[in-house]
């Protein structure tokens, strides 16, 4: 389909067999990698207490459907254009969205039809390019019709009542241990809607058969980069995903002024799907592509160099 859809009350039995358990652990600062961490000499023992009461908990949030698990995906038209933008062509969908029945929001318009990227600087070995996400769309100039996906997913849902519950007993740790719980549930429900998307509603995979070891090595077809993150570190690029969506309006996932996303548990993204598409870091960038990503995306430049600080190679 082309247009926007909304996956609400995913199972969360289903969506827990897709919980990566290892920055779990690593959220509680404990070193190593899941199953090995539990036998391990010098933690192992805290992290087998820790394990056996997430996953006491983890039944109940299950059983009593302490969260609601929920994503919009969509898919839309596109082509890269001057060498590093993708252009999105939405115009002909009229913005179709499928609207809950009890959804009364206004739909919001998109103000923009271009994802704004940014193209690694850093010097390599001859014959190595400088990737850019654009790389992985087709050209528009090529004449080959292109398709660009985002997801906007939350597990955060219903978990304040819980969490305040749990803070007015002075209970912190399963305080604690509830938020790092809807954490995973979120990063799981981005790994279930991706293989979704791979295998029925892109359908580019139909044949993929990966055990969930395989899908947190990312050995799947296809990419899911996630504005600010390293391959796209521009957070702002958020709004323009979440109008491309109308992710408040359908999923209830708001962004706050910093492009942080309430509920806090949420994960956010695009969907590429050519088979050389691959994750890399953008690492530092110098100030020729600070201003003319400045004026591909109408922003002045000291603001997008507050925004780009991380990776940027100079002095602001």
């Amino acid at each position: 389909y082309l247009g926007v859809k909304l996956f609400d009350n995913c199972d969360l039995e289903t969506v827990a067999k897709y919980i990566d358990w290892t920055p779990f652990f690593q959220s509680w600062q404990l070193a190593g990698k899941y199953p090995a961490i539990l036998t391990d000499e010098i933690v192992g023992v805290e992290a087998t207490k820790l394990f056996a009461d997430a996953q006491k908990m983890l039944k109940q949030i299950i059983s009593e459907k302490w969260l609601t698990a929920r994503a919009v995906i969509g898919f839309w038209e596109a082509n890269s254009v001057n060498d590093d933008d993708i252009e999105i062509r939405y115009e002909e969908l009229g913005l179709r969205y499928e609207v809950p029945t009890n959804n009364t929001s206004n739909l919001k318009p998109q103000t923009s039809n271009l994802i704004h990227n940014l193209r690694q600087q850093n010097e390599k070995a001859p014959g190595q390019p400088n990737f850019c996400l654009s790389d992985f769309i087709a050209p528009k100039s090529s004449g080959v019709q292109d398709y660009l996906g985002g997801f906007a997913v939350t597990a955060g849902d219903g978990i304040e009542k819980y969490v305040a519950d749990f803070e007015k007993n002075n209970d912190d740790y399963n305080a604690i241990l509830l938020k790092a719980l809807a954490d995973r549930f979120a990063e799981a429900m981005a790994e279930f809607m991706h293989e979704k998307v791979r295998k029925e509603l892109w359908g580019y995979a139909k044949d993929e058969k990966l055990s969930v070891d395989e899908l947190t090595e990312e050995e799947y077809k296809g990419i899911r980069p996630a504005p600010g993150y390293p391959a796209c570190p521009d957070h702002t690029e958020k709004k323009i995903l979440f109008e491309l969506l109308n992710a408040t309006a359908l999923a209830d996932i708001k962004l706050t002024e910093s492009y942080a996303m309430y509920p806090a548990s949420s994960v956010s993204g695009f969907y590429i799907a050519h088979p050389e598409s691959k994750y890399f870091g953008l690492g530092q960038i110098s100030k020729d592509q600070v201003e003319d990503y400045s004026e591909r995306k109408g922003f002045g430049i000291e603001e997008t160099e507050r925004w780009l600080a991380p990776v940027l190679n100079y002095d602001v």
